[in-house]
């Protein structure tokens, strides 16, 4: 299918590993000119240097998000530099965590003020676009029971219900707005590589629960976010996908 995404304009945080970087890979792969950030530099810039590779424009800096000031310089400095936003995927997150108070806030800057500050920042770019597309990158986690009373459970929750008042608010103006629920996903250097390592039975009983007996990859839930980012899912907005692999057992009307 020829998702009609050449020529379009992504910006994608927390894009050097993991889904987030799958997404770009793919993105890059359809013709879409990118910019991308995360905190590492030197990550920022190798990355960046592959996807020009496929002839596309890609520009990266490495950015904190948790500085409000610096996150929202960089949207903007990005927005130009590509010419506009047709597309934007706030990918970054601040993980799982019950340690402690700190992970609130943290999540919250993160995972909250990261995604509100990134679409109000974007939102006159994203107006002037003729197919703009919004795609917030939320987690099974949010849906069902998973582990303990996280903080990252609570604000990917709190991204689903941002996610469906903000496409009817600025549906009119022409901008979808749509979130994915990504169930547990496997790659080098991921928290459930790390799980596999540190905690075997939970790691186990994880996969168990999957009828298909494997966890989800990063190039699966890039697959969802790009339809859902492209004009060809153009009557799609205020969704919530579940990309799961039938990991969650309630029924979703």
């Amino acid at each position: 299918m020829n998702l009609e995404l050449n020529g379009k304009k992504a910006i994608i945080t927390g894009a050097t590993r993991g889904i987030g970087r799958r997404i770009a890979n793919l993105l890059a792969e359809e013709g879409v000119d990118l910019a991308i950030c995360a905190r590492d530099e030197e990550e920022v810039a190798e990355a960046a240097a592959e996807l020009s590779k496929t002839g596309v424009k890609a520009v990266g800096k490495a950015v904190n998000v948790r500085d409000g000031d610096a996150y929202k310089a960089w949207l903007s400095e990005a927005a130009d530099a590509l010419g506009g936003c047709d597309i934007f995927v706030p990918n970054v997150s601040a993980g799982g965590g019950m340690d402690s108070e700190k992970n609130w806030i943290k999540n919250f800057e993160i995972d909250v003020m990261g995604t509100v500050r990134g679409c109000e920042t974007l939102m006159p770019h994203l107006e002037q676009s003729d197919s703009a597309s919004v795609v917030l990158i939320s987690s099974t986690n949010a849906l069902e029971f998973f582990a303990g009373p996280m903080a990252y459970n609570a604000m990917k929750a709190a991204l689903i219900n941002y996610a469906k008042q903000l496409a009817i608010f600025v549906g009119n103006k022409g901008i979808r707005v749509n979130s994915v629920c990504p169930g547990p996903v496997y790659f080098d250097g991921g928290a459930w590589e790390m799980i596999k390592g540190t905690n075997p039975k939970f790691y186990d009983k994880t996969v168990r629960a999957i009828p298909r007996g494997e966890m989800g990859t990063p190039e699966e839930i890039a697959n969802v976010v790009a339809f859902l980012a492209s004009p060809k899912s153009s009557v799609i907005t205020g969704s919530n996908i579940v990309a799961d692999a039938g990991y969650t057992k309630r029924v979703q009307y």
